[in-house]
Formats: C-alpha cells, sequence, structure tokens
C-alpha cells in the first residue's frame, strides 16, 4: 500500500466535542505528492478529511474537492459512509473552502480523486465508528468487539439494546484516535452503500434551480465586471477609449489593468464595471482597445500545419526521447512497411458554465472569492503572490462548477476578478465572460501531427514501429499538455521502436482537456494500428492482443495519484476480449451500410476497449451503437455516477471526431460561439453499452479513461464503410465520399 494511500498515527485522527454535543472527527492524511499540485513540502503535505456527529445523529460529511459533475461530492462520503455505517438518509453533505493546511490537496483533474483516497476515506469511516463503538462499550460496561453497528445505530446483541450515533458522539470526541494499522476495513462482502446506485448529492438542488454555480454568487452591492483582452496571443495593451465606455447607461467604471505576461496570470485588458453585466458588457464595445500584437499576428493553423508536414517530410527530427532495438535495421528488412501522417487539431473545452468568479476587497486588503475552479489552491497561492498578500489574506470559497474538462485547472480568470476587485476596495465584484471570450481566450487541447511508419515481417508480425511527432514547444513548467510519453503504446511491446519530436513555436496557450494527452494519441495510434492490421491481413483487436503476448506486469510507479499500478497486459487481453464479446465482433449480422470499428486505450490507470457501430447518411457519420468494455478495478463505488461519466466521455469523444476544431488566423481563434463550435447534442447519440471487466486492483477514476478509444473506433469503422482512411481530425464529408 502506498504512502499516499495510507494514514499514520501521528496525523491520521484529531477528536473533538461539538458545541452542544457531539462528535468531530478531523482526519489528516500524509500524502508525498503534495508539491505536485503547485507549491509545498511533500514530506509535509496533508489531505484533510471532517466528520461531524451531532447529538441528534445526524452526519456532516465535508467534501474537500471541487465538485464538476464528475460525482466526486456524493462518491468520497458514500467511502467514509460506508466504514461508519451510517443511514445514508441521514447524511449532510457540504462544500470545503479552499484550505491547504486542513485538506492538502484540493483538485479536480485526471481522474486522481478515486485512487488518492480510496483507502484514506474508508479509514476515516472506520475510526469513526471504532470511536463510536467504544463510547457505547464504556457506557454499557462490555466489550466492544461484542457490538455491532448498522445505519447509525450501535446493538448489543446480547439484550437487544441500542444506542444511536448521536447519543454517543459527545463521549466519543472523549476517546484517543484509534491507531490506524490496527483498523479493520470491511470485507466488500459486507459493503451497503459502496457499489450502490446513488444520484448526485447536488443534483435536486440544480433541478430546483437552486443558486450553487459560480456565475449565481450573489452578494449585497454587488457590480458586475467584463473584461476586455487582446484577441491575438501574446499582445500588449496601447490604448483604449475608457471615457467612451464610462458614458454609457449604468457603467460605475472603467480602467486598464497591466498583466504579467504570463497567460495563465492577469494579461493585459480593459475592465468595465457596471450595475450589471450586460451593460458592462455593452460598455466594452465602445472602448476601441488597441493592441500591439508583435510577431504572433502572423501565425495560423496553415502555417503550423505548412510547417508540420514540412518537418514530418524531412525525417529528420530535433530530439529522440524512446529507442528500443534497431530500428533502421528492421525497416530495412522489412517485407511490408506501412507509412501515415496524422493531424488532430486544437481542441476548446467550453464548459456550460463560462469563466466567471465573484471577489471582495476587504478594508484591510484581504480578498475573498468565490470561485468555480478546478484548482483552487494555486488560485489561491497565485492571487495572493499578485497582490503582495499572505496565502492566509485570500479567501477562496469553492462553488459547484458548471462544467470544466480541464479548463478550469487554469485560473486567469481568478487573477482578473481579485484585480478589478483590488481597486474596489468594500464592493464585491463579479467577473462574467461571454460565450465568445470562452471560446476564443481557453488554454486549448494542443495539436498535433505523427509521421509514422511500422515495419511487418513476412508472417506479419510487427517488427518496427516510428513516430517522428511534430508538437510545439511551451517554454518550462512541470506539466506540458503538448507532449508525448515515452511509454506510449504499443512501446515496450515492439522489438525496434523508436518516438522522436520536433517542436515549433507559438504563443497559443494549451492546457488538459479530458484524457489529456490520450484524447489525441489514442486517434493517431490505434487508428495507424488498424492499418497495421489490415496490412497484415488481421484486425486491430488481434494485433493488440498479439503485441502484449507474453508480456509482463510493468513495475509499480510512484506518481501523483499515489502507487500507480504499471501497465498490465491481462487487463488489455480482458477488455479487448469483452468489447468482443458484447459487440458480436465478426459474427453479428450488421444492417446493409453499417460496419464496426474497434479501438484500445489505457489512460489514467483505466482500460478500455470499444467498438463503434456506424453508417454514413448524407455524407456524415453516424454512430448507432458503441459498446465499451471497462477494467476500472475490483469496485465501482458508484454504478449510477460510473455510468454517467462512461457515457459522457464517449459523447465527448464523438463530438470531438465529427466536428470540432479550434484554427488560428492572424493570431487569434477563428471561431467564437456554438454556431461554429458545435458541440454534440442529443441527435448524435448512439446507444452505448458498457459492462466492467472486475480485477483485483483498487479502484481506479473514470472521468476520462473511456474518451480515447471511441475516436479511433469510428474512424477505422468509417474506413471499413469507405475504404479510405481517416488521418485528420475533425471528419470531413469529403473523407467519405
Amino acid at each position: 500500500m502506498s504512502e499516499m494511500g495510507t494514514v499514520s498515527r501521528r496525523s491520521f485522527l484529531r477528536a473533538g466535542a461539538l458545541a452542544g454535543g457531539g462528535l468531530m472527527l478531523t482526519a489528516a492524511i500524509p500524502m508525498v505528492a503534495r508539491a505536485a499540485v503547485g507549491g509545498g513540502d511533500a514530506a509535509s503535505g496533508t489531505l484533510s478529511a471532517f466528520v461531524t456527529i451531532a447529538p441528534d445523529g445526524l452526519i456532516t460529511i465535508t467534501g474537500k474537492n471541487p465538485e464538476i459533475g464528475q460525482g466526486i461530492k456524493t462518491m468520497l462520503p458514500m467511502l467514509i459512509a460506508d466504514e461508519l455505517d451510517a443511514d445514508w438518509d441521514r447524511i449532510k453533505i457540504v462544500q470545503a473552502d479552499t484550505d491547504a493546511a486542513r485538506y492538502g490537496p484540493q483538485i479536480a483533474g485526471g481522474s486522481f480523486a478515486t485512487p488518492m483516497n480510496w483507502i484514506p476515506m474508508r479509514q476515516v469511516g472506520a475510526a469513526a465508528r471504532q470511536m463510536l463503538v467504544a463510547a457505547a462499550a464504556a457506557k454499557w460496561g462490555v466489550d466492544a468487539a461484542s457490538l455491532k453497528t448498522s445505519k447509525g445505530v450501535i446493538t448489543n446483541p446480547a439484550n437487544g439494546q441500542t444506542l444511536g450515533y448521536g447519543e454517543v458522539a459527545s463521549a466519543a470526541a472523549l476517546l484517543p484516535a484509534p491507531d490506524p494499522k490496527a483498523l479493520v476495513l470491511k470485507d466488500p462482502k459486507d459493503f451497503t452503500i459502496i457499489g450502490r446506485a446513488i444520484g448526485g448529492i447536488d443534483s435536486p438542488r440544480i433541478v430546483h434551480g437552486e443558486p450553487i454555480f459560480g456565475v449565481d454568487t450573489l452578494l449585497p452591492g454587488m457590480v458586475y465586471a467584463a473584461y476586455d483582452r487582446a484577441p491575438v496571443f501574446g499582445a500588449k495593451f496601447v490604448s483604449a477609449d475608457l471615457d467612451a465606455a464610462k458614458a454609457m447607461p449604468g457603467v460605475i467604471d472603467a480602467f486598464v489593468l497591466k498583466g504579467t505576461g504570463q497567460a495563465d496570470e492577469l494579461v493585459d485588458g480593459v475592465a468595465v464595471i457596471a450595475k450589471n453585466w450586460w451593460l458592462a458588457q455593452q460598455a466594452r464595445a465602445k472602448l476601441n482597445t488597441q493592441w500591439d500584437n508583435g510577431e504572433w499576428a502572423s501565425h495560423s493553423t496553415k502555417g503550423y500545419d505548412e510547417t508540420a508536414r514540412a518537418l514530418m517530410a524531412g525525417g529528420k527530427s530535433e530530439e529522440t526521447f524512446r529507442t528500443d532495438g534497431d530500428v533502421d535495421a528492421a525497416f530495412a528488412s522489412a517485407a511490408k512497411v506501412v507509412d501515415a501522417e496524422y493531424h488532430y487539431p486544437f481542441l476548446a473545452h467550453v464548459p456550460m458554465e463560462p469563466m466567471n468568479c465573484t471577489s471582495l476587497c476587504h478594508p484591510d486588503g484581504a480578498m475573498e472569492m468565490w470561485a468555480p475552479t478546478q484548482n483552487p489552491q494555486p488560485g489561491q497561492a497565485g492571487v495572493a503572490k499578485m497582490l503582495g498578500l499572505s496565502p492566509d489574506k485570500v479567501k477562496v470559497h469553492i462553488t459547484r462548477l458548471g462544467g470544466g474538462f480541464g479548463r478550469r485547472l487554469t485560473n486567469d480568470f481568478m487573477y482578473q476578478s481579485a484585480a478589478i476587485a483590488a481597486k474596489m476596495p468594500g464592493t464585491p465584484v463579479q467577473m462574467i465572460w461571454s460565450r465568445e471570450d470562452d471560446v476564443r481566450t481557453d488554454f486549448y487541447r494542443p495539436a498535433g501531427w505523427h509521421r509514422l511508419r511500422a515495419a511487418l515481417d513476412a508472417k506479419g508480425k510487427v517488427i518496427g514501429f516510428d513516430d517522428h511527432f511534430i508538437t510545439f514547444d511551451i517554454g518550462g513548467g512541470s506539466y506540458n499538455p503538448a507532449a508525448m510519453g515515452p511509454d506510449i503504446f504499443p512501446a515496450g511491446h515492439v522489438p525496434n521502436l523508436r518516438y522522436a519530436q520536433s517542436k515549433m513555436k507559438t504563443a497559443v496557450p494549451m492546457g488538459a482537456l479530458r484524457a489529456p494527452g490520450s484524447n489525441g494519441l489514442a486517434f493517431v495510434t490505434q487508428s495507424f494500428l488498424d492499418e497495421v492490421a489490415e496490412a497484415a491481413g488481421t484486425d486491430l483487436p488481434t494485433l493488440v492482443m498479439a503485441l502484449v503476448e507474453g508480456a509482463q506486469k510493468e513495475p509499480d510507479t510512484k506518481g501523483f495519484a499515489g502507487t500507480t499500478v504499471g501497465f498490465t497486459p491481462d487487463r488489455l487481453r480482458g477488455v479487448t476480449k469483452k468489447a468482443v464479446e458484447i459487440s458480436g465482433w465478426g459474427k453479428k449480422k450488421l444492417p446493409k451500410g453499417h460496419a464496426m470499428g474497434f479501438g484500445y486505450y489505457y489512460s489514467h490507470q483505466g482500460y478500455f476497449a470499444e467498438v463503434v457501430e456506424a453508417s454514413i447518411e448524407n455524407q456524415r457519420p453516424v454512430v448507432h451503437n458503441v459498446w465499451a468494455a471497462g477494467d476500472v478495478g475490483r469496485h465501482i463505488i458508484n454504478p449510477f455516477g460510473a455510468l454517467n461519466q462512461v457515457n459522457g466521455a464517449i459523447i465527448d469523444g464523438i463530438g470531438q471526431a465529427m466536428a470540432l476544431a479550434i484554427e488560428i488566423e492572424g493570431g487569434a481563434v477563428k471561431q467564437s460561439n456554438f454556431h461554429d463550435y458545435p458541440l454534440p447534442r442529443m441527435p448524435v447519440t448512439p446507444q452505448i453499452h458498457v459492462e466492467w471487466v472486475p480485477t483485483d486492483h483498487d479502484p481506479t477514476g473514470l472521468g476520462e479513461p473511456a474518451l480515447p478509444p471511441v475516436i479511433p473506433a469510428l474512424v477505422n469503422a468509417l474506413h471499413k464503410l469507405t475504404g479510405k482512411r481517416i488521418r485528420s481530425l475533425p471528419i470531413r464529408p469529403e473523407d467519405l465520399a
């Protein structure tokens, strides 16, 4: 068990009494990877969960992580509640504020929450139950081991006596915290909450229209802000007609803010403050802001594509980042060589709730913020640094997030909101982006180009693999969204393999989008391997399993989510076999004009194989069915939430493949709104059939791993229908003619 997934007696539990009686349990769990979240000492980083039990038996569990629609605000409390033997109907869940000292990493991203918290949250519940039972045993003068718990009630089987948790909570608060090493977690057969399909804890409030999202924040005396920034990335402010904006009805003020030059912090812009946001946005149009675009105005999608194609044609790369065997010799001796170029575009996130943040600068200069952010702690630290404050002087309330898909991991909108509010002490200011702002000032999924070659011997075995990847140089930083890892499949399963790359310069800001990296690389590698399979006289499921024949499990590695279980070939085989089985691959009689395609991928510790059934109507692809087989460990914690995540990921992937691309013209984004960046809607949604392949591993996350395989599965199905290979996304009508 990893250090990240365990607890220590030194820092595990602190118990205390609630005002008016009851138990408050603070659980602090060491996390080795605290530093990976943006600061702090790894050895002293902590993850904290809080449980309170009132005298009437009501249990309150604090959700520490941002809720973005992934169900984490429901799932993590389920882990605590099950080990606590609580009555789920008597549980209240509240959202934590940002507090690194109390909670450790607070983040929604990377499908990390499940692997990080599977054991620690259960230990929190088990410890609380043990303390409550000990208090009851002391009251009755019996052996604690003789007592039973169920649905918030402690029972003495010897005489039938019962006590509710609330009746002994105050006494339990006086007991010493248990040694976590002595805790006995439940046998899975005894789970009563884990494994139940439970709806999102906030869903009724959302249906009723309660104001729980960031954009719903309403404070007394609040004013509204629009922020005008350069359309060209990297441009600098020159001038603006502030008087024209101030002359507009309802406008309170307009002023210039100078940025740091960093896209993920405060960028140059003009803030317009008004009585409501619409008035601020109307006045913004009168600014006539002028910008110095510098060299970036010459950048374009066409230019990037021409440069990338030239680099691929040249053959020589800037850097080789993995080499196995003798690649050149393998190609020289090959009986057959498959050669192709693939491309995927920039993508935007466009969550339904555009970027917004409400900030209040207090008279002493302290900043209070209401932020729908996936990554609140770096936002808090960054705002504090910008304003010259200590982090404890920036209080961040985490609101419900109206989607994000990785966009809200970057907190530029928090910087803008705080900088505006700092100019207006004592007045709460809500800054909201327009949809056009949201599309044109994103941190985009990077575009990428790949020149791939595969060498086959006379028996059709893959003996060589070569990928020259053309990507972007994004400068320093610990996370590079434009990178390709050296372990990308089929690395490690082809005797002679080379991964190399060349980089282009750009000012286009880039970031993580759902299944970052994998969402483009799965399309490239699995589509190309389908070409290789065809050249070898077989199909992709057969080729994928042949590639890992005889392969052993790879070593575990330490990562942000604790110990990452190394790639396990048996899990690949399991999901591939299941997808083939449930879809009727190669056996099912399809309607005329329909075909199936297959895709597999391993990402974010999850294994998914998917089969798409598609047809072509009016030169447009139609997806009828998707069969998905997933392996995310031995337990599905919340089947309702898990199914939602898989369905959403698959629909996302289909939408990306069929219609989505961000284009750069004159250094700026060409697209502006849903009319020219059309997200998938109900008519494109297929029937989705999901089956799980349980394996003996701790459960992992589900926000991302189901997305990557559906894209190659779709284009591989379309190849069967047309005989043409789709090597560039999104799919165009001419690709299907």
